[in-house]
């Protein structure tokens, strides 16, 4: 199978999650896919009705009680939340087995802002991942880090049309942030427009497809985290 059958897959079984999270995802499932460890995404954005009932198995529906969350309490009624499982190079089998490789998953998870439903205490979740945006370093990358890195962005207002050095600035910062906009050519076309229309959905408004003080106020503290 295909890193991208994977993919599609995944967004697929994802649904209506937010668009951060669906492409921190798939990029999890590509990192994971070069490590030949191959990501299943099995459930994604559900709604209070379908978590109601899953709330209700084990208690008055058949099987094992598997979330504690009833419909509006849970992170995947609010599209921030994924579960996964591991399957094989040829996509024919599903593993739920928490061994090394389920960790590591786990592991290039947090790095990407998720956090991670093992390390819970009480009620743990290993196949669950939740964005959060606070990233976890791994501690090989921290041996060798010496300075954090910093960006800086234009000011000004830039919108669709407008063309130069400053667009490119703002263009690698949305790529750097997985609002992906395509290549990096200093001209703001629909691609810019629409990831900074989606990085503006979820992090501040007005989601206008205008970049200002606030969207260069929120794109910097996404950026220097």
């Amino acid at each position: 199978m295909s890193v991208k059958t994977l993919q599609e897959k995944a967004v697929k079984r994802m649904g209506a999650v937010k668009e951060v999270v669906k492409e921190k995802v798939l990029d999890l499932i590509k990192q994971c896919y070069d490590e030949e460890i191959y990501v299943l995404i099995t459930d994604g954005y559900r709604s209070n009705a379908e978590q109601d009932e899953l709330y209700a198995q084990g208690r008055t529906k058949p099987g094992n009680i598997v979330t504690n969350a009833k419909g509006g309490q849970s992170n995947h009624n609010k599209g921030i939340a994924v579960d996964y499982c591991l399957t094989n190079k040829e996509g024919t089998a599903a593993y739920w087995t928490v061994n090394a490789d389920w960790k590591r998953v786990a592991t290039i998870a947090k790095t990407m802002g998720f956090e991670w439903g093992g390390d819970w205490k009480g009620f743990v979740d290993y196949p669950h991942l939740e964005y959060t945006g606070k990233v976890t370093v791994e501690e090989e990358v921290k041996s060798t880090t010496t300075k954090k890195e910093t960006y800086s962005l234009p000011t000004g207002t830039y919108k669709k049309g407008s063309k130069g050095a400053a667009v490119k600035q703002i263009q690698t910062a949305l790529n750097k942030l997985y609002f992906k906009c395509g290549t990096v050519d200093g001209i703001w076309g629909a691609k810019t427009d629409d990831a900074l229309r989606r990085f503006q959905s979820v992090y501040c408004n007005p989601v206008d497809g205008i970049y200002g003080k606030n969207t260069r106020a929120a794109m910097l503290k996404q950026l220097n985290k």
